[in-house]
């Protein structure tokens, strides 16, 4: 079965001097503010959408890791999984980097780069920005 999740922004004023809110409206995390310099300069406290895409990336990727160790019959002990989401104004997205960490029970590192190379591969959220070269490091 297939699912939906939604998440509603609002925005107020020009692109340079405007504010909005991002709000993922499927649980209780709530809302969040968001305006141009926390998306080309500091974050001050605030998100942008290149943040919310890391976020997801790093949580399928993560999800994506334990169900291809699982499979192999090796469960996932810790991951630890970071996701950078650069933004260049004027270009977009230009670069994503997926650094993760972990251990999974019978399995060694090499096994573990391998597992770790297929769920970037596989991974809904990599297969959905496979526009923006996306690399990956195993530490």
């Amino acid at each position: 079965m297939a699912t939906t999740r939604n998440a509603r922004a609002h925005w107020e004023g020009s692109l340079m001097e405007g504010t909005g809110t991002v709000e993922m409206t499927s649980s209780a995390i709530g809302t969040f503010p968001i305006t141009w310099a926390s998306r080309s300069e500091a974050a001050d406290g605030k998100t942008s959408p290149e943040e919310l895409i890391a976020a997801a990336h790093a949580s399928c990727f993560s999800m994506a890791l334990s169900h291809g160790l699982a499979t192999s019959g090796h469960t996932a002990t810790s991951l630890n999984t970071s996701v950078e989401v650069d933004f260049q104004p004027g270009e977009g997205i230009t670069a994503i980097r997926i650094t993760v960490s972990g251990e999974a029970e019978d399995l060694d590192a090499a096994g573990f780069e391998v597992a770790a190379q297929e769920a970037k591969t596989n991974c809904p959220v990599s297969k959905a920005l496979a526009a923006v070269p996306i690399t990956l490091s195993v530490v």
